[in-house]
């Protein structure tokens, strides 16, 4: 038996003849070798362990200094931001008025105060929310731009619009509305003409007649929206007194944000072209501009968290000042209509003022007629007629009837400017024109006596 197991591991370690499975033993020598070089990897194992452990931890390194870099990057631009956003202008140094406002609002209740502090706080917050706004055009489009400067520029009315309908105090949502077009068309238009005229004196300022026909057209016809309702009241020829009125005033209200719907459509969309043709014209006319008035200061985000803080602290005090409305009417001797129609317009529109002024002076007139042109047709064509809706939604009734008085001075306001606009080119006498005509329209609502209550009670105007 031994010799055949001997036999039988000879076979497969020498005899490949009858392929056995082939087993290879190893040499004293070789095998001391073989153990040589699996220390050696080994230990080239351990040093490029340690490498590996050293490269990592390099690599924390770096990326902790890196999100450290990160963190600091983030921080300094919070800090420019609010620097560039906040300290750029001195007028922001009406922003402590706001607080103040609410201080004396809770511990005084001196309505006369909080009203005009009011006033003063949400001046600097109107401005720089149209400074936001045109930070955010950059990245929009010149077309897009104007509807966003136009729309924003609104904010502060339609917030001051929605705590008045809250607060039931219908006409001073009326007038207020009517007060804005009023002071877009004749003091924010005529400002730009006046001081882009006095800047440019050697010939005529020019714009695009085309649009601002467009324009035109669309405020006749709220105009004509206003009217119908009006004469029904004063010709007592309404079918079912004080339901006819309210129930035209709806349908008409949805009938021009439609056609307001419908701009918009043709703005952007179906005749982009022609309203694009204002920025080919200017790049045409080879106007200088530095690259710093063209670059934005702040990026889109960044302008998009300002238009919401700036927007929800204009609403903040928006609801102090129409608490206020009614016990400063009384305590400074101001009527209500004067209040509503002069005071809060011009403190609402101070951003479009600015922009409408400094294009005009770059001779840029295009812009600044599609600001204050613009706006007062998105407030005749979309910010009535939702204040409507709204009201309506509400259980309040609002509706179109704005009194003979405010009606015939819309008419005419919106007569005297088409005529303005009806040759394409503007002077600095025709800015002084229009100013002259808002001091005669001031002077009117100082002594005109608005026979309607300013809170509106259950029953009234057909409720």
């Amino acid at each position: 038996m031994g010799d055949q197991k001997t036999n039988q591991h000879d076979d497969k370690s020498i005899d490949l003849d009858g392929n056995p499975p082939f087993v290879r033993i190893h040499s004293h020598a070789e095998i001391g070798s073989l153990k040589e070089i699996a220390v050696l990897e080994l230990e080239d194992e351990k040093l490029g362990g340690t490498g590996s452990i050293t490269r990592k931890k390099h690599s924390f390194k770096e990326t902790s200094l890196s999100s450290d870099k990160y963190d600091m990057k983030c921080k300094n631009n919070v800090w420019n931001s609010i620097k560039i956003v906040l300290f750029s202008t001195k007028l922001n140094i009406l922003i402590i008025f706001g607080p103040a406002a609410i201080i004396v609002h809770k511990t005084t209740g001196f309505h006369g105060m909080v009203f005009l502090l009011c006033l003063l706080g949400i001046i600097p917050l109107a401005e720089r929310l149209g400074y936001a706004t045109e930070q955010l055009a950059f990245f929009t489009g010149p077309t897009v731009g104007g509807l966003l400067n136009a729309t924003f520029g609104n904010v502060t009315e339609l917030i001051v619009s929605i705590f008045a309908l809250r607060k039931g105090m219908i006409r001073v949502v009326q007038q207020s509305l009517l007060g804005s077009i009023l002071s877009n068309m004749l003091l924010v238009l005529g400002c730009a003409f006046f001081c882009g005229g006095l800047v440019i004196m050697k010939r005529e300022q020019v714009f695009n007649k085309a649009t601002a026909g467009v324009n035109a057209g669309l405020l006749l016809m709220s105009v004509m929206g206003l009217l119908f309702p009006a004469v029904l009241r004063s010709t007592h020829t309404e079918l079912h007194f004080g339901k006819s009125e309210l129930a035209l005033s709806r349908f008409s209200s949805c009938v021009m944000l439609f056609a307001y719907a419908a701009y918009l459509y043709f703005q952007l969309k179906s005749q982009k072209k022609l309203y694009d043709m204002v920025s080919n014209n200017e790049e045409e006319s080879g106007i200088a501009t530095s690259d710093d008035d063209e670059a934005p200061e702040i990026s889109m985000w960044e302008a998009i968290i300002w238009l919401s803080i700036l927007t929800a602290w204009i609403a903040v005090l928006s609801e102090y000042l129409v608490d206020a409305i009614e016990g400063a009417s009384t305590a400074l001797k101001i009527p209500v209509a004067f209040i509503s129609v002069i005071l809060l317009p011009i403190v609402g529109n101070a951003a479009e003022h600015g922009s409408a002024v400094m294009f005009a002076m770059k001779d840029r007139l295009d812009i600044s007629l599609g600001v204050a042109i613009g706006s007062s047709t998105q407030i005749a064509m979309f910010g009535i007629p939702f204040c409507v809706i709204i009201a309506w939604i509400m259980g309040r009734p609002m509706d179109l009837n704005f009194q003979l008085f405010e009606t015939a001075t819309l008419f005419l306001t919106v007569i005297v400017v088409a005529f303005m606009l009806q040759e394409g080119t503007s002077n600095y006498f025709k800015g002084l024109m229009l100013i002259l005509c808002y001091l005669i329209v001031a002077a009117s609502f100082f002594v005109h006596v608005d026979l309607d209550s300013v809170v509106d009670k259950p029953g009234e105007n057909g409720g």
